[in-house]
């Protein structure tokens, strides 16, 4: 699997992160306690999502600035040498979808002759 790196909301050691996937996105985010499929990650990093996509998963808000977000463990040890997770955190794949916006709907013609 090849990862890019679409970018950090931190500003001093480089994560939380986001990478992108040929499937989806690879999330590098905090341990959750006794949650082995969930990790914490601030608003922001979800700035980084790939214009037109979104997450294709459930965000929980924690309503502190972060989300509790749930996917597949990474566990391929290159990969996770490769983008360097810290002890403290984990790596979760998570599927992409398109972003739908409800005012996204194809504009009725209402002009009549």
């Amino acid at each position: 699997m090849s990862v890019r790196f679409l970018g950090t909301s931190s500003n001093y050691d480089g994560s939380p992160t986001l990478f992108a996937t040929a499937t989806g996105y690879l999330v590098q985010g905090w341990l959750v306690q006794d949650r082995e499929d969930t990790i914490e990650i601030p608003h922001r990093l979800l700035a980084f999502l790939e214009p037109g996509t979104c997450l294709s998963a459930r965000l929980e808000d924690t309503g502190r600035g972060t989300f509790l977000l749930s996917g597949t463990p990474v566990s391929d040890s290159s990969i996770l040498a490769e983008i360097e997770v810290p002890s403290h955190e984990r790596c979760i794949e998570v599927p992409s979808a398109r972003e739908i916006r409800p005012d996204d709907s194809p504009l009725v013609n209402t002009v009549t002759a």
